[in-house]
């Protein structure tokens, strides 16, 4: 039986691509060439109040001018609700979610002595001792859903997972405390969301950046509880510029727009990238 290597590259329409999403959707692609595979590309579209139409045929256009194709019609997360709602459903059938009526303002007040997490402070698990009752009560109140992690992490028992640069990995979810699943004005979370849609499209090799390492523990959770295969994990470094600095939006990484509208062409542009130089030519560092 042939195995086929399928990668994605899956960003979220809320702005529009920078040269780091480049370096990280050519490492995607180029994976999935190199070994005869599939590249997909998926649009992470569920927070509705940041989406934009446009950022959309953007993400396409910018890949488009890098030179990069890829297979099959593009994913809309917000076509995949009801996928989302059933895991959730699963989930708390096993007795593992419960809604959470928490501001931020009074999570934020009641860390004391906050325990810090992968993502911050983590959740002291307020309305984890909420009897049945007095949620049910509450429910027209605005609520995420969290997962109970440590009840979680008991019903699986150990786990692990690899990557490509850091070898095998034991699992670390309760590091995340109850993570939300569900959030108060999205459907799902990005765990749950990205957890699904993955083992649905039949991504065998997630590539990506090294920020999004710890979440790896999460999602290896998600895969046992709800009976999923668990890919292969290549979390490449992030580009920084000379200085060591992160290419990022929110720093001044040029979009990859302007870097169109200056004249640049594209796909010697990918080309750069690949040999670890940035548009104005100095060399690009890796953290």
């Amino acid at each position: 039986m042939n195995f086929v290597t399928v990668t994605r590259f899956a960003p979220s329409p809320t702005g529009r691509l920078h040269i780091g999403h480049a370096a990280s959707a050519i490492r995607a692609h180029d994976h999935a060439r190199a070994a005869g595979g599939r590249f997909l590309l998926r649009i992470e579209d569920i927070d509705g109040t940041r989406s934009r139409p446009e950022f959309i045929a953007g993400i396409e256009a910018d890949l488009e001018w890098l030179g990069l194709t890829w297979d099959g019609p593009v994913l809309r997360q917000s076509t995949r609700l009801d996928a989302y709602a059933a895991a959730l459903e699963t989930l708390r059938g096993m007795g593992l979610l419960y809604p959470c009526f928490c501001t931020r303002a009074e999570i934020a007040a009641s860390l004391s002595a906050p325990h810090g997490g992968p993502d911050g402070p983590l959740y002291p698990g307020t309305c984890r001792h909420l009897s049945a009752a007095e949620a049910s009560s509450r429910f027209a109140e605005p609520h995420c859903w969290r997962i109970d992690m440590a009840t979680a992490v008991a019903r699986t028992g150990p786990l692990r997972w690899h990557d490509a640069r850091a070898g095998d990995v034991t699992a670390d979810p309760l590091a995340h405390g109850d993570v939300v699943l569900a959030r108060k004005d999205a459907p799902a979370s990005y765990h749950l969301a990205v957890t699904i849609d993955d083992s649905w499209q039949g991504v065998t090799d997630i590539v990506r950046g090294q920020d999004l390492f710890a979440a790896t523990h999460v999602h290896r959770l998600l895969q046992a509880l709800l009976g999923l295969p668990t890919p292969r994990y290549h979390h490449h470094p992030l580009l920084t510029d000379a200085n060591g600095k992160r290419l990022a939006k929110r720093d001044g990484a040029p979009t990859l727009a302007a870097l169109r509208d200056s004249g640049i062409d594209g796909v010697a542009l990918a080309d750069a990238v690949r040999a670890g130089r940035l548009p104005d030519g100095s060399a690009a560092a890796s953290a």
